[in-house]
Order: structure tokens, then sequence, then C-alpha cells
């Protein structure tokens, strides 16, 4: 017998519950896994309140994780036992020590990396990958703007960036996360509840606003943040840790003939090759030392509720991770 973080029904972190569950042999094209470490992300609480709709219930939540291979499903013949692996995609079930996963949504992973590193880096380091590679790829000399820059995407992009040669405006809520932010490469930050942050923007830019806006905010910050984009700027709405974004009027992209898009890791990663591509790219900064994962917070699974509390209040930094 083994334990799962599971959800009976949506609601708050009360919900989250640690008990026992029965782990089948791995199906066809699947691999069971002996999770080592377990990434907490922001599309957690989505999936745990039903903002992000559950296929079905009681189930357990969680999209990242790393792990050694166990078992072995038929037609798997690229993986073996004993392998480290991690992933950042559905099915849905990371949070629990064992589980099984299809084969193909899992990556090996460099001996390098160790395990907590892993767990809590797949998700977030790939979703920046995607976003400053793919979605608006940054060039060299220009100046962006990041929300949030003192949390787990945002301190990976600030040093992504950076190593691109990017220049970094981050918003931040608190001196503390200013600090923690610059330290990781952020240029200007900005204390978004004290400050205009559209009017800082355009301050520092003198007058020329910004190329694109990584927003993984929403509701509070989209609307403001078309007021700081350049013309023909790409407003990037990745998240929403504040609340969904109702509808974005024409009008507001009428502004400067903006562009605004809704991208999701898991579209970006659909693909086998495009996922070990992503993953080999984030490898690639991680071992060379310009991406450092600088995890800040564990808490033991079984406490999953704790750590969800904590998230929503805005009482975490950078990368948090599950211990199994």
């Amino acid at each position: 017998m083994t334990h799962a973080v599971r959800i009976h029904e949506p609601g708050g972190p009360e919900k989250l519950v640690w008990e026992a569950v029965d782990v089948p042999a791995p199906g066809k094209g699947e691999v069971q896994l002996e999770h080592k470490a377990v990434g907490l992300n922001y599309i957690d609480v989505y999936h745990r309140t039903g903002l992000y709709p559950l296929p079905a219930l009681p189930t357990a939540i969680g999209l990242e994780a790393c792990g050694v291979v166990t078992a072995l499903g038929d037609g798997v013949s690229d993986l073996a036992v004993g392998d480290r692996v991690a992933y950042a995609s559905p099915p849905l079930g990371a949070y629990a020590e064992m589980r099984n996963i299809p084969a193909e949504r899992v990556v090996k992973l460099p001996d390098s990396i160790d395990d907590k590193t892993a767990a809590g880096m797949m998700l977030q380091g790939m979703t920046v990958e995607y976003l400053l590679r793919r979605t608006f790829k940054v060039e060299a000399g220009q100046t962006i703007l990041v929300h949030a820059a003192a949390g787990g995407v945002g301190l990976m992009m600030c040093q992504w960036a950076k190593h691109l040669g990017v220049t970094i405006i981050g918003t931040v809520g608190s001196e503390e996360k200013a600090a923690l932010a610059k330290a990781n490469g952020c240029d200007h930050t900005i204390l978004y509840r004290q400050e205009n942050f559209a009017e800082k923007v355009m301050e520092i830019t003198n007058g020329a606003g910004v190329p694109v806006i990584y927003d993984g905010i929403g509701a509070d910050t989209v609307e403001r943040g078309f007021d700081c984009l350049s013309p023909l700027g790409m407003m990037v709405s990745f998240g929403n840790a504040s609340g969904s974004v109702a509808e974005i009027p024409m009008s507001w992209l009428a502004k400067g003939s903006f562009f605004v898009t809704r991208p999701s890791l898991m579209a970006y990663t659909a693909k086998r090759a495009d996922l070990v591509a992503s993953a080999n790219a984030l490898f690639e900064v991680v071992q060379s030392g310009a991406v450092k994962i600088d995890v800040r917070q564990t808490y033991p699974l079984s406490e999953a509720a704790q750590a969800h509390s904590d998230l929503e209040a805005r009482k975490t930094t950078g990368t948090t991770v599950f211990t199994v």
C-alpha cells in the first residue's frame, strides 16, 4: 500500500487528503515510478479549486515530479528499471509516493541534477524556455516586463533572459522580493502595490514601452499592461494568480496594434520531440550555471494543504518542492 494526496471535491486547501491508494502494474506504454520529490505549482491550485475542471474524482493532482523507474509496461523499450526520470505534464497524479505514467511524457535526468532540483525546475523551467525562445523570441538588447519576478517562473525567467542579453523590468510585492529578483538578474524592480507599474515602465524606457510583457498574474495586471507595451508589442498572459482574465476587448489591442496570446506548456510540449528539446534546453542552462534553481521551501508531501495555503497567501518565493 502506498499513499497519495487526493481531492474528492473541489475547494480550499483543506480538500487535499493524504490517504492510502493502490497502484496497479503499469499498462501498455507506461512506466511505474517511485517518486523522490514533487513540484508545487500554481496550476495545482487551479485544479484543486475547480478553475480547471478535473476529468474524474477522487483524484491525485500535480503535474511535476522526479523519481526512479520501478517497472515497465509492455512496449516500453527506451527506459529501464532504475532510470532517474522527471516530468511536467498530464495526466495528473504527481502528488503520490508511486504512480504510473505514459513513458513518452518522462525524460531521463542528467546525473548532475539532483532530485529536489529536478522536481522544482521542470514545469517552471520549460515554461520559461518556451516563453522566451518560442512564444516571443527575445533578443539581446531588448527590455522586457516580467510580472511576479520573485516567483518560481519569475526568478528563472530573470536569469535566463539575462543570459540572453536582455534587460528585465520586474514587478514584485515587497522590498524583500525586490532584492531577491535583483539577485537573480532583474535590472529594475517595481513595487506594484505602491506604484503604477505601467507609468514606471514608461519612465524606465523613456516612453518607448516594452515589446513583450510576460504576465502570470492575470486579472489584476493585464489591462494596465497595454499602457506600457510598445507598438506591435505582445501581451503574453500565461497565468491567473490573481484571477482569470474575463475578456480582452479589441479596443485594448487597437491602442498599438498589439498582439495577445494565452499559451500553455501542455500545448508547447504536446509532441514528444518538442518535450525533449525543451527539457534539453533547460538542462543545458542549468548545468552551465546560467540558471540556478533555488528551492526555497520544502514540505512533506503529506502537508500539501499547508503548502497550498502558503502559496495562495503569497508567503512563498521562488521554487517549492514536496519531499516524498
